[in-house]
């Protein structure tokens, strides 16, 4: 790791410290980046690597269970998906999916659905997803046009959800639906079983991982599995995603520290001109600017991290500004390391190409870079 000085930093007490060096060397051990690209290859490593990483123990991090005194330590989060990452992208994503996709039963289930998911969860014996996107309602969460009707003892759902983490391996599905037309205010949430919907289509992305467009038609849910209550559902999601959006930052964090460990590597052994290529001003430049950003996010991370955990129970600024500036700044990175490989960068399977395909799609998901600018700006306005 080219920097371990991080785990020093005030934000972060001994335990975090040691979960952090466990973990790294865990994931040396344990988790590989050979995985395959077709979608039954890549489905395969990821229920692996669920299993793997409930084995390790990793996933008792990913729930909170009230019965037990659970709470979710985004500090911990945080440091594992940064860990993970820079070892695999796969084993960051299939173990923040397990979190995020539980998250809402983690933060608003009762003891019943809690106790019925969770523990399976933590086991590896269920798969989480979390199904909020829609063709039409990806930033715009209120645009949301799945509808769910009450209909004697059931909601009846209808519509479509698509670019959905886990989707056709999942065991469940937390489903963000319309009970009324107020707005956010007419969404509510509702656990799925992945027996009861419809996997419309398959979706290929330029760094594996399984995602799926569902749809449901007419699908029965029991108002035993409504989250919370009837219009708590945009709540829900925002709430979710306030603890989960700081831990996108982090995975960008772990990408690129992993691209600067690659980019020290590469530049301190070839010889360039009769001397090491990193004895060039220019590169040492784009190393230093590197080293500046990698920094940079950290602070923000563990800031937004610490604030959850210690401060506050909204961090809807920090998270965004967590996520905002670690994700554009982990592309940045990323670019300058597979400039500095040359050609040699841009060759499939090699380290920082894999990266500069992982990294992509992080400045995107759960909240678009140009959203989370609007996020801040309105927080700083209010």
């Amino acid at each position: 790791m080219s920097d371990k000085t991080f785990l020093d930093w005030p934000f972060l007490e001994p335990r975090h410290k040691q979960l952090a060096a466990d973990l790294d060397q865990w994931a040396g051990k344990n988790i590989s980046t050979d995985h395959g690209h077709s979608i039954a290859e890549v489905d395969d490593a990821c229920r692996r690597t669920v299993k793997a990483l409930a084995e390790g123990g990793w996933l008792t991090h990913s729930v909170a269970i009230n019965s037990e005194g659970g709470k979710l330590d985004v500090r911990s989060l945080c440091l594992i998906r940064e860990t993970l990452a820079r070892h695999s992208g796969l084993a960051d994503f299939a173990f923040a999916m397990q979190g995020l996709g539980s998250g809402p039963i983690s933060l608003f289930g009762n003891d019943e659905q809690q106790q019925q998911y969770l523990p399976a969860v933590r086991s590896g014996d269920k798969i989480a997803a979390f199904a909020l996107t829609e063709p039409e309602a990806g930033s715009d969460v209120a645009a949301c046009s799945t509808s769910a009707v009450e209909e004697g003892d059931h909601f009846v759902l209808n519509g479509e959800k698509t670019f959905i983490s886990n989707g056709g391996i999942a065991d469940f599905y937390v489903v963000f639906a319309r009970t009324s037309d107020e707005g956010a205010r007419g969404l509510s949430a509702f656990i799925v079983e992945a027996s009861d919907l419809e996997i419309a289509e398959r979706i290929e992305v330029i760094a594996p991982h399984p995602l799926a467009k569902l749809r449901f038609n007419n699908l029965r849910v029991p108002k035993t599995n409504l989250l919370g209550e009837i219009g708590q559902g945009f709540k829900i999601a925002m709430a979710t995603l306030d603890v989960f959006r700081t831990t996108v930052g982090a995975a960008a964090l772990g990408f690129a520290r992993r691209a600067l460990d690659e980019a020290l590597a590469r530049t301190t052994d070839r010889q360039l001109f009769g001397a090491p290529m990193a004895d060039l001003p220019g590169v040492q430049t784009q190393l230093a600017e590197m080293a500046l950003d990698i920094d940079a996010s950290a602070l923000l991370i563990y800031r937004s991290a610490w604030t959850k955990d210690c401060v506050a129970d909204r961090v809807t600024r920090e998270a965004s500004m967590a996520k905002l500036y670690a994700t554009e700044a982990a592309q940045r990175v990323v670019d300058k390391a597979v400039q500095l490989f040359g050609g040699l960068g841009v060759t499939s399977g090699v380290m920082v190409e894999q990266l500069y395909r992982e990294v992509r799609a992080l400045r995107i998901y759960e909240g678009a870079s140009e959203v989370q600018k609007l996020v801040i700006a309105r927080q700083i306005l209010t």
